[in-house]
């Protein structure tokens, strides 16, 4: 520093400086260019800064807000939601906007926005309390009116304007008027929501039985659409736990009805409006009971578990159509979810241009000159027609023919089919693109990346190109380098992002994909991290009361929440009770494999009444009834080989390989540098060794 001159170091000086202030300048005009600025332009959620210019006092969640209620003697008021929600969008724009409302609100309560994909924990708390008072029914925006101690006095989703003050009123009125009224009713829904988790372990392993597994099907079957597929209802939700459990049942117990359904499922969702046939991808769920239209925001973890589903289902059924689904899928999040440093944003909104699927949706003369001679087959093969315009002269393609038959229909092959399929692509996707983009929500959640994981290993397993591996093994690094820091996980990373917190979300679905992929890489780097990162759980997360786990660390909410039921992402305490049971094998740990069974067992009486919330759980209760495998492959060749058994569909089995001598129990003496062998083992029991798949499924046969 002595030998740099002075004029040069003044010089750098002024320009960093000068170059601060400008910066600054430059904020405050964005800033003056709003009449209102609230806390949320802090914040780094899409969602939270969609809300930083409204008229209201918005304030992020933080254990803060609630104590200035407190010393204010007012009412809180949470309101939460997504980036992607429509009718979040709308409420926003009607009411939240709305200077008049703004007012009541800044004068009467403490008003708390929460991104409900970055605080999950609280969305769970306020959700179960708003289906308490409304009699299971919610839904987002979700909104709730609480004491200053957080117990909520009041909940309702979207309201208008009218609605929202009247609301605001009588409740701001019952607090001020009758506060022993108040406090009584929010100590009740208070000690509701601590109910509805209250979990009585059982340790009655021996009502674990097929009969069990049965009923709970079968009281699942009266709801199930065998026409349309999904279950019966006026909107459709495609749950990929669901069919994934279901089509494992139906193989191992024979159950024609079961697989039929997830057959006639599969092909519904891929041909309907709920998935989108120019870009891939599925959209949200569809708004009537056929498929057709679809709620238009895109979800990183559907299309995450989609991938899984779809994968595993061309090889039950070897269906190419599946195939290319999942190719087409991965293709999409590839090219518009993906962040430039790693990683895969969450979510797309619904809207563009102030209008709901107006990205995704089409007009017959556009189409026409887009298409031009050849317009009226693919007019014919996605339903355009005046009986299925949506609204003002739009349509939503679908198609609701297989391609066998139109290809018969149309006189050509199918090769030929495919190639005037992707030729329409190559049209319309540009075309689209040149259309104003829906906004994306680009943080990265790590539960949801590491549903991507396990979508892309399952991806890789079931078509074998190693591209599909890659791309899983970029995710898991990415998430190393920024969401794991001293042995605990982030919930969402973006630049800048003050999140910290990480659930039991997060954990589960990381040893889950870790496991995953150990199998497909052989690589015990991944298993060592499922085994610290299951340690890591159990410290954080483990209830000791219920013998299960709460979903976050922290005491800071009204209630510990334990969710054991599956929703649009599977019930994080079933994912950990799988991880048990396979690391349990994995490891030949009983006390890991009994953990878990202890887990199941609890369950039971949901599992059996309930299967449609359960079916995570139906499917541990499957491969605890009927026979489990572990498919060792040791040996230099092992690669190859585990290859070819992935390609296959073989429920109830864990495959495994080393390609060296190794400790783990499921390997140990059995390398040997001549040749590489496959061993079929049923709770450590093992057939003796073969040097072929076919010879090794024809011992699971008769084991």
């Amino acid at each position: 520093m002595n030998n740099f001159p002075y004029s040069i170091f003044k010089l750098i000086l002024l320009t960093i400086l000068s170059t601060f202030f400008a910066c600054k300048q430059v904020e405050k005009k964005q800033e003056s260019a709003h009449k209102y600025t609230n806390s949320l332009v802090h914040e780094t959620s899409p969602y939270l800064l969609q809300h930083a210019h409204n008229p209201v006092n918005w304030r992020p969640w933080s254990p803060e807000a609630l104590k200035d209620a407190e010393k204010e003697n007012k009412l809180v008021l949470v309101s939460i939601g997504y980036s992607s929600c429509h009718w979040c969008h709308v409420m926003e724009e009607e009411t939240f906007e709305d200077e008049e409302v703004a007012k009541m609100m800044n004068e009467n309560f403490i008003s708390i926005k929460v991104d409900r994909e970055e605080r999950p924990d609280v969305d769970q708390v306020y959700m179960t309390a708003l289906q308490l008072i409304n009699d299971g029914n919610g839904g987002w925006p979700l909104n709730v009116i609480t004491l200053p101690n957080g117990k909520p006095l009041y909940g309702g989703t979207y309201h208008t304007k009218a609605q929202w003050t009247q609301v605001l009123t009588k409740i701001s009125a019952l607090y001020k008027n009758d506060p022993k009224k108040a406090t009584e009713y929010s100590d009740m829904v208070a000690e509701g929501i601590a109910a509805a988790n209250l979990i009585q372990p059982s340790s009655d392993f021996e009502s674990l039985s097929r009969a069990g597994l049965k009923l709970s099907v079968e009281n699942w079957k009266p709801y199930w659409d065998m026409e349309q597929g999904g279950d019966q209802g006026s909107q459709k939700f495609m749950i990929p736990t669901n069919l994934d459990f279901l089509l494992d049942y139906a193989t191992l117990s024979g159950d024609g009805t079961a697989r039929s359904h997830v057959k006639i499922t599969l092909d519904k969702m891929a041909q309907g409006g709920i998935y989108d046939h120019v870009g891939g991808g599925f959209f949200r769920y569809s708004t009537d009971p056929n498929w057709s239209v679809p709620h238009f925001e895109k979800m990183l973890y559907d299309n995450a578990q989609a991938i899984s589903l779809y994968s595993k289902a061309y090889t039950a059924f070897n269906e190419p159509r599946y195939k290319e689904i999942v190719l087409e899928t991965i293709d999409f999040l590839t090219r518009e979810m993906k962040d430039p440093k790693g990683g895969y944003h969450a979510a797309l909104d619904a809207d563009s241009d102030g209008k709901e699927g107006e990205f995704y949706v089409w007009r017959e003369a556009e189409l026409k000159t887009l298409l031009k001679e050849d317009f009226d087959r693919f007019a014919t093969y996605y339903n355009i027609k005046s009986e299925n315009l949506w609204e003002d002269g739009k349509y939503v393609l679908r198609a609701f023919i297989k391609d066998t038959d139109f290809a018969k229909q149309e006189g050509i092959s199918i090769e030929k089919l495919n190639m005037v399929k992707a030729g329409w692509k190559k049209i319309l996707l540009p075309a689209r693109e040149k259309r104003t983009r829906p906004r994306i929500d680009d943080k990265i959640i790590t539960s949801w990346n590491a549903l991507l994981i396990k979508g892309l290993v399952d991806a890789y397993k079931a078509f074998g190109e190693r591209d599909h591996l890659d791309k899983a093994i970029a995710i898991y690094d990415f998430l190393m380098d920024t969401s794991y820091k001293n042995g605990r996980l982030l919930h969402t990373y973006k630049e800048g992002s003050q999140q910290k917190e990480g659930f039991l979300e997060d954990y589960a679905f990381l040893i889950d994909a870790s496991l995953d992929l150990y199998g497909a890489t052989f690589d015990t780097k991944y298993l060592e991290l499922a085994q610290k990162i299951n340690l890591s759980t159990e410290q954080f997360f483990g209830d000791q009361a219920s013998g299960m786990h709460r979903y976050s660390s922290g005491e800071e909410l009204i209630a510990k929440i334990i969710k054991t039921d599956d929703g649009v992402l599977p019930s994080p305490n079933a994912v950990m009770a799988h991880n048990l049971f396979r690391l349990g094998h994995i490891l030949y740990d009983t006390k890991l494999l009994d953990k878990s069974k202890q887990m199941l067992v609890t369950m039971l009486p949901s599992i059996t009444k309930s299967a449609p919330s359960f079916a995570h759980w139906d499917r541990l209760l499957l491969q605890n009834t009927y026979p489990y495998f572990e498919i060792a492959v040791v040996g230099k060749q092992a690669g190859p080989l585990i290859k070819e058994l992935n390609s296959k569909y073989i429920p109830n089995t864990l495959i495994v390989g080393s390609l060296t001598q190794s400790k783990l129990p499921l390997f140990e003496g059995r390398y040997f540098e001549e040749g590489t062998y496959i061993y079929v083992c049923q709770n450590s029991t093992c057939k003796l060794p073969v040097e072929t798949v076919e010879r090794a499924l024809g011992q699971m046969k008769n084991f």
